[in-house]
């Protein structure tokens, strides 16, 4: 029996320490192949490289497991294993293990999730993955092993949809989470602020951003999930349009009349 392909890719670069647990775990149910940015593009959200080449070197992991790491983004990381860097095309994509989690609105900016966004534009079943925690000293295991199990599923179950899998799984223990959730998106609330300072030679540069301030923690959304220590599992479509608007903007009187011609000569 031919071996399932999986890509792992992420945002947080070749050094993340996730790579070695997600890529070891996975390796129970398939052909893993490494392919990330070499640094950090973390809410670089769905940025493609388009006006210069992609550098893709061949590295390792620290378990000798092999790696490759380009310059361009998570997205470039998934259209060059769809598009013939790799031998065999993908048969799931797994962008993560995200240090910190990506939850509602935070789902437009995350280089994440739009990795996993890339996969299912090329019809390929995709899963984001984040963890609740930041720094260096994570146990990614629970994750890990709960992004194996879903894998699982997708080869079994034969998961092809519209919709990629944005998985949220809190930092605990194993026993100390007592489920999982399938849920949607809920809401968090920023405050950006843009900070002016200035360099040694006095020219003026610019941090922008802030934390977020409140998080709206609706019933069955992924917030609320996490909030009562749960996995959140939440189906993504790319189609964005609002169906529910289109017949109410058809009614409006859009003032326009039938194009007018005009000819060579102006």
């Amino acid at each position: 029996m031919t071996r399932r392909q999986i890509l792992v890719t992420n945002d947080d670069g070749i050094d993340a320490d996730a790579l070695l647990p997600l890529s070891a775990a996975l390796s129970a149910v398939g052909d893993v192949h490494v392919i990330v940015p070499e640094r950090n593009w973390s809410g670089a959200s769905h940025s493609i490289t388009l006006f210069r080449p992609l550098r893709c070197r061949p590295t390792e992991l620290r378990n000798g497991h092999a790696a490759y790491m380009t310059d361009g983004s998570p997205t470039d990381c998934v259209r060059l294993a769809v598009l013939g860097f790799l031998k065999q095309k993908p048969d799931l994509i797994v962008s993560g293990i995200n240090r910190g989690m990506n939850l509602g609105d935070d789902i437009t900016y995350s280089g994440t999730v739009a990795a996993a966004m890339e996969g299912l534009l090329s019809n390929i079943p995709s899963i984001a993955i984040s963890i609740g925690a930041f720094g260096g000293d994570i146990d990614y295991s629970v994750a890990a092993s709960f992004a194996t199990l879903l894998a699982r599923n997708v080869f079994e179950r034969g998961f092809m949809s519209d919709a990629l899998l944005n998985v949220n799984v809190p930092s605990l223990p194993r026993e100390k989470i007592p489920g999982v959730a399938v849920t949607r998106l809920g809401k968090r609330n920023y405050q950006d602020r843009l900070i002016e300072r200035l360099d040694p030679y006095g020219n003026p540069y610019y941090w922008v951003g802030g934390p977020a301030l409140s998080e709206q923690a609706d019933e069955g959304t992924d917030v609320e999930a996490v909030r009562k220590g749960m996995i959140s599992v939440t189906p993504i479509r790319l189609d964005l349009t609002d169906h529910a608007l289109i017949e109410s903007l058809a009614a409006w009187d859009w003032g326009w009349t039938a194009p007018v011609t005009v000819s060579a000569e102006g």
